[in-house]
Parts: structure tokens; C-alpha cells; sequence
């Protein structure tokens, strides 16, 4: 194991995405994650019911006593829902975390179209959370939201990517699997440089937690001192195949297979072992 994430982020009730999906995959690409649960959400596959937030007092307490004694080589941020939170997090981060990479995922809306972000909070993302993050990872409805941009073509993501990265972050990964198309282009854009990365678009419905699967994998590579080019790249591979062996559970918008980089033989071997 290595590589140190603190994931500070909301619970899923139904384990697919958020604060479950996060240590799934940080442990999947051999990383050890921690986490500041922001909010508790009742859910499944087929939405968010119900979301119980979590004090700010509280969040700051998870974050300093994690970072106090374990430490951290990356922080991932996802659901932060509101103005208050993500200024506690942000001056928590200033004080206890100067310095260390942030990926921030800018969840504004659950896949089955629950709101994770209050609207008047968007402001805060703009102002406080993008001038920290080392990378952000909208998709494109969050992108439109932060960039005041629409976004219909692969130029229009460029453009809105660029946009963004005008805001303070040091890279900016727009990604399109909302547009149409039998492929999938990603955009990779830091100061200076551009990356696509493109994948063939998998048809299925158990896609749930892909935005926090990808962020917290690439989380995993910068602890662990990857390029961000390659730490994206392998992140992408690892989504790509734990949707392709999706357990087929639930009867929305099923999870992925986190644990598709376990071999099941070698767990096996070791029970036998034992």
C-alpha cells in the first residue's frame, strides 16, 4: 500500500458512489484512504431520498485529526453542498493542509438528478475551492454551471475547460460522456499543455459513482507520485473496466465492480493459507 488520500466528501447509503466509492477505489489502486464525511445520504440505485448534513464543526474535526497524525500526499473533495462547507473545508485545508495536491470533484447533481450542491453555493466553488485544487473534474453539466459556458461540441468543451483553468485550478479534466457519440473524449487541460483521451462508450445503466471512481483513481496516482497525464490515464483504464464488470445490482443506475483489480484466487491462496 502506498500513497495517502483523505477523502473528504458525502456518504452513499447504496455504496455506489461518494464516500463508499471513494475508499473502493482508493484501495483499488493500492492507496490507504481516510475520510471527513460532509453529509449522510439515504439512497439506492434508483435516487437520493433523503440527505442529512453533517456539522461543519464536525467536518473540520475529521479533517485535522486525519491529517494530525496520518497525514496525507492528496486530498479528494467531493459532495460539499454548501457555502459553509466549503469554507470550513477550504480554511481546514489552508491550515492543516498547505501544500498537498487537491483533486476536487464539483458535485452539483446525483445521477439520478438529485441536487448535491445548494445553488447559491456555486459561487463558493468558483471563488474558493477551484483557486486550491491541483486538478477539478466536472462533467459537463457542472462545467456549463461553473463556467457560465454552454457546451454542445468538443471545441465548446476546450473552451469551457480553458475557461475554467482561468479560475485558479492547475488542471482541469473536463469530462464528455455527455455528449452523443459511439466515443467518449475527455480533455485534460493544464497551463500550457492539452491531453484527450478517448475510450469506446460502453451501453449499460450501471454507471453509478463513475465521477467519484475516476476522481478518487486519480487521487491514488498523484499520492502516489504519477504525472497527472498518467495518473488520469490509469484511472480512466480502471473505470472503463469496473463498468464493463458491473454486478448488474439494483434497478436504476447500478455501481460498478470497485474491486475489479482483486484477483479472486490470489484471496483464495491467502484464506487457505490461513
Amino acid at each position: 500500500m502506498r500513497g495517502r488520500v483523505l477523502v473528504i466528501a458525502g456518504s452513499d447509503s447504496g455504496g455506489g458512489a461518494g464516500i463508499q466509492a471513494d475508499i473502493k477505489s482508493v484501495t483499488a489502486m493500492g492507496a490507504f484512504a481516510m475520510t471527513a464525511v460532509t453529509a449522510l445520504t439515504a439512497q439506492n440505485t434508483e435516487g437520493v431520498f433523503g440527505i442529512h448534513a453533517v456539522p461543519t464543526a464536525f467536518i473540520r474535526q475529521q479533517i485535522e485529526l486525519c491529517l494530525a497524525d496520518i497525514g496525507a500526499d492528496c486530498i479528494k473533495t467531493g459532495m460539499l453542498a454548501t457555502t459553509a462547507v466549503i469554507e470550513t473545508v477550504v480554511a481546514a485545508l489552508g491550515e492543516f493542509a498547505a501544500g498537498v495536491p487537491l483533486v476536487a470533484d464539483p458535485v452539483m447533481i446525483a445521477k439520478g438528478g438529485a441536487p448535491l450542491l445548494e445553488p447559491s453555493a456555486v459561487e463558493a466553488v468558483r471563488r474558493l475551492l477551484l483557486p486550491r485544487a491541483t486538478l477539478i473534474t466536472p462533467n459537463l453539466p457542472e462545467a456549463e454551471a461553473l463556467s457560465g459556458r454552454t457546451i454542445a461540441t468538443a471545441a465548446d468543451m476546450q473552451a469551457a475547460g480553458e475557461a475554467l483553468l482561468a479560475l485558479g485550478p492547475t488542471a482541469v479534466l473536463m469530462k464528455g460522456g455527455h455528449l452523443p457519440g459511439p466515443l467518449v473524449h475527455d480533455v485534460l487541460i493544464m497551463r500550457g499543455e492539452m491531453r484527450v483521451f478517448e475510450s469506446a462508450r460502453i451501453e449499460t445503466r450501471h454507471t453509478h459513482g463513475t465521477g467519484c471512481t475516476l476522481a478518487s483513481a486519480i487521487a491514488a496516482g498523484i499520492a502516489q507520485d504519477l504525472p497527472l497525464p498518467d495518473a488520469v490515464a490509469r484511472a480512466r483504464a480502471y473505470v472503463q473496466d469496473a463498468i464493463r464488470h458491473a454486478p448488474g445490482y439494483g434497478k436504476g443506475h447500478g455501481p460498478l465492480d470497485h474491486a475489479v483489480t482483486v484477483d479472486p484466487t490470489l484471496i483464495d491462496e491467502v484464506f487457505r493459507e490461513a
